[in-house]
Formats: C-alpha cells, sequence, structure tokens
C-alpha cells in the first residue's frame, strides 16, 4: 500500500484548497468534543436542579428523564462500535423520542434535544439536526455557554447542506459575543468560509483576530503561518 503524502505547512499556505480540506479535519476535531461539552453542560443543570429547591414530584420527573437519557446515551454508544453512524442512530431513535414525549419540558429532555441532535448530525441527518438544534437555542437562551454551543453546532450543518450565508451567520454571532467559548473556533470558520466565498480581506480579518484575541488558541500556528 502505497503511504500517504504528508501536507506541509508551507504546501498549505500555497494551496487555497488544501489548507481549506486540512482546515475542515480540525473543524471535525473540534466536532469530536461537543457532546462531550454538551454532557458537562448536563451535569451543571442537574446540579442547579438539584439546589434551587423544585418539589419532590418535580425532581423525581427529572431524574427520571436523566436515566432514561443515560441509557439512551450508553445504547447509542454500543451500537456504534458494532454500526455506523447512521444505523446507531436509527437504534436509538425511538429511545430519544419518548424522552421527547414524557419530558420535554425537563432539563434532560433539553439536554437530550442537544444530544440527539448531534447524533443526527453525525449520521448525516442534517435536516433533523437543525430542527433540534433550533429547538434547543430557544431552550437554553439564557444559558451563554449552551447558546454559543449551539450556534457552532447550527453553523456546522448549515455547511453541509451547502448554505454558507446562514452558517456564517451563525458564526458571526459567537464571534461578536461577549461569551469567549469557542470564539477562536467561530473565527477559524469563518476564515475558510470566507476565502471559499472569495472574500479574502474578511478571511484575513478573521485570522487575524485569533492572533490578537485568543493566543492560546489550537488554531494559532497554523494561522500565524498563514498570515505571516
Amino acid at each position: 500500500m502505497a503511504k500517504k503524502k504528508r501536507v506541509t505547512r508551507k504546501q498549505l499556505l500555497k494551496e487555497p484548497d488544501e489548507f481549506i480540506t486540512f482546515s475542515g479535519k480540525l473543524i471535525q476535531f473540534g466536532m469530536q468534543y461537543k457532546t462531550q461539552l454538551t454532557y458537562v453542560a448536563s451535569i451543571l443543570i442537574s446540579l442547579i436542579v438539584v439546589v434551587s429547591g423544585y418539589r419532590f414530584f418535580s425532581i423525581r420527573s427529572e431524574n427520571n428523564a436523566e436515566a432514561l437519557l443515560n441509557q439512551a446515551v450508553a445504547k447509542y454508544q454500543t451500537a456504534l462500535n458494532g454500526q455506523d453512524s447512521e444505523k446507531a442512530y436509527q437504534t436509538v431513535s425511538a429511545d430519544f423520542q419518548l424522552i421527547f414525549n414524557k419530558y420535554a419540558s425537563k432539563n434532560s429532555g433539553k439536554i437530550a434535544r442537544v444530544i440527539f441532535a448531534n447524533i443526527c448530525f453525525d449520521a448525516g441527518e442534517y435536516a433533523k439536526a437543525i430542527e433540534l438544534y433550533r429547538q434547543a437555542l430557544e431552550d437554553f437562551k439564557n444559558h451563554a455557554f449552551m447558546n454559543n454551543l449551539i450556534r457552532s453546532d447550527l453553523g456546522y450543518a448549515h455547511e453541509q447542506i451547502n448554505d454558507i450565508a446562514v452558517a456564517v451567520s451563525y458564526f458571526e454571532k459567537i464571534a461578536e459575543n461577549p461569551e469567549p467559548i469557542l470564539r477562536d473556533e467561530a473565527l477559524f470558520n469563518l476564515g475558510v468560509l470566507y476565502e471559499k466565498s472569495g472574500n479574502h480581506q474578511k478571511s484575513a480579518d478573521a485570522f487575524q483576530r485569533i492572533i490578537t484575541e485568543h493566543p492560546d488558541s489550537m488554531y494559532i500556528e497554523i494561522v500565524k503561518e498563514r498570515s505571516g
């Protein structure tokens, strides 16, 4: 088997198409951690529920929703071991629908909507993922962290269906949001998408903001070399 030719950083700087391909791989790398971030947010929100003094039945209902969510996630992870993402999505669709039917208004139900949207995205069900992300954006409109996370997901999903203008609009909202979470990633995405659209000045400006505002970003080295 022939060895894959390694793409040097110099080639990335000279070859816009190859840079975009490499950028896409970096973006996919970042996407792998989104579900983990969602789990962390779920734990934090659950703690808020416990300490806020909800009535017994409300807490019990929340616990039931959380238990169903944990089971659905575990089932999905197991399904992924022997199947592709599309079949794993089909395996757990009914489980998540049960959560939505019974506990849509509970915090675990809202978290389930985000997680299942991620599952839909991985399965290539982009229209369904977008629908769920939009609902989740309303669910978490008062949570800055989740708000940026979901907007980022919407940006990726719209990019997948080649709706670049809408994808850009979501990443721009993150880039201009006072909440810094995911801002460097949004700027990197904007740099790539602006470049794809032929707007080289906006692309350069987005990359420069990473250098200026996010010197510790995972994208900093590739951006510095490209801007140099």
